[in-house]
């Protein structure tokens, strides 16, 4: 029996789920990164660092390579960055609209209303 789209979206959103990853996204959609240069721009331990990334290759988002003696991974699907700049964009439009309620709840001096 096929999934139905609603639990895709909902697997897919949970592979993102988690800070490393989508720091290794952001890292990944500027440029193809080896092992090492993910670690020295997400602090933490390697076998950490590997199961992250075995999440995002179970999902389809990234795949790894050897090169040389290197381990290197790249984004599969290039809109990746689309998406996470999109994120970025409705996270703005959330902030602007919380600091719009925050200014109209802070009182004015004065009585409540």
């Amino acid at each position: 029996m096929p999934v139905p789209l609603y639990q895709a979206k909902a697997e897919f959103f949970r592979a993102l789920g988690h800070p490393v990853r989508i720091r290794v996204l952001e890292l990944l959609s500027e440029r193809d990164h080896a092992v090492y240069e993910l670690l020295a721009e997400i602090p933490m331990e390697p076998s950490s660092l590997s199961q992250q990334l075995a999440v995002l290759r179970r999902t389809g988002l990234v795949r790894q390579q050897r090169t040389g003696g290197e381990v290197v991974y790249s984004i599969v699907v290039p809109e990746t960055r689309d998406l996470l700049l999109l994120a970025r964009r409705l996270l703005l439009e959330v902030v602007a609209d919380q600091v719009e309620l925050r200014n109209e709840l802070e009182p004015t001096g004065g009585t409540p209303e």
